[in-house]
């Protein structure tokens, strides 16, 4: 089987998603994406999306309203995602770097630069990468781990970026198609998990 049949059977069977989930209340929208991708680490999207609610009830919506809130403040807004303390750092340290970018961040940046940003790691950068500034960029979780391990495709422990880039070599190079297909893969992983949840219950 190979990667694309994947992604064909998985449409076929799931659905379009459309990620990435925004509401549209961020200035610009694609910030959203990128306080999502940070606060997302370590917790489900529920709890994101609790958080993303504080923020937009308090009107910190833009690089700048979350750069200049002290930070006790921010803990408290984006303390249902987990571990608020470093989140809240990250969030600051991240909207001063996109405030004293030169140039258009979504267009310009590049991963090294996002990189290079504490608190970010390679599964971050490329989220916003791929969802925010839209670049075909494979987008490699635990999710993807997973189940392409147990199709017998990859052996699960691969490092991060040989993965990321047999991705990117063996589909067509199409940031819309990289979103569709990460997104599908999640859906499929949570939908599983839900089926033996109630299966161990059952048992």
């Amino acid at each position: 089987m190979k990667v694309l049949q994947v992604y064909n059977g998985l449409l076929r069977d799931i659905g379009p998603q459309k990620w990435w989930p925004i509401s549209g209340t961020f200035k610009p929208p694609e910030f959203e994406v990128c306080v999502g991708a940070i606060l997302t680490q370590n917790t489900s999207w529920k709890n994101v999306e609790k958080a993303l609610q504080n923020l937009v009830g308090a009107g910190k919506t833009s690089p700048e309203s979350i750069g200049s809130c002290p930070l006790p403040a921010l803990e408290k807004l984006v303390r249902p995602s987990g571990f608020y303390r470093q989140k809240a750092g990250r969030l600051k340290e991240f909207s001063g770097f996109i405030t004293s970018f030169g140039g258009d961040f979504y267009k310009s940046v590049t991963r090294e630069e996002l990189l290079a940003i504490k608190g970010i790691g390679r599964e971050t950068a490329d989220s916003m990468l791929l969802y925010a500034c839209n670049r075909p960029v494979f987008v490699v979780d635990m999710y993807t781990r997973r189940l392409f391990s147990r199709l017998g495709l990859i052996g699960g422990d691969e490092d991060y970026d040989k993965l990321r880039e047999m991705f990117e070599k063996s589909l067509p190079n199409n940031a819309g198609l990289y979103k569709e297909f990460h997104a599908l893969i999640v859906e499929h992983e949570k939908r599983l998990g839900k089926e033996k949840s109630i299966t161990a219950r059952r048992a």
